[in-house]
């Protein structure tokens, strides 16, 4: 694996579980109260959830670096599922956030597990 891709993987994990965090707890809450910004509360999750969608695509295209580049290049696809998956949650107003956040999760994670597949079956050698 090499530098970047390193890079871009743990920026992707820090950025979801700091937006994660901050989604769903009461983190930003209290920061904000305590500093006498409660009034930005209202929008901040107009900008929360993004983040953590971004994020976890950027997650999905480091684990295809990683694999060696299995399969057909996901940017379209991760980025078309970012501004899909937060359109809809913005139209649903926020409604079952934290079930589609978990599946977006759990997309990522199934990505990983078929590029971990893949990516044996062309290193093994055919029988």
């Amino acid at each position: 694996m090499s530098d970047s891709n390193k890079k871009q993987m743990k920026t992707g994990i820090i950025g979801t579980v700091v937006a994660a965090l901050c989604c769903f707890t009461p983190v930003l809450v209290v920061l904000f109260g305590a500093i006498g910004l409660s009034a930005w509360l209202g929008w901040i999750d107009y900008v929360l959830f993004p983040a953590l969608f971004a994020s976890l695509g950027l997650v999905a295209h480091a684990l295809y670096l990683r694999a060696g580049k299995v399969g057909p290049r996901p940017k379209g696809f991760i980025l078309a599922g970012v501004v899909i998956i937060t359109a809809l949650l913005f139209w649903l107003e926020f409604r079952f956030a934290l079930r589609i956040s978990i599946a977006a999760a759990a997309v990522v994670a199934a990505y990983a597990y078929y590029l971990r597949s893949a990516a044996a079956r062309r290193v093994s050698p055919s029988s």
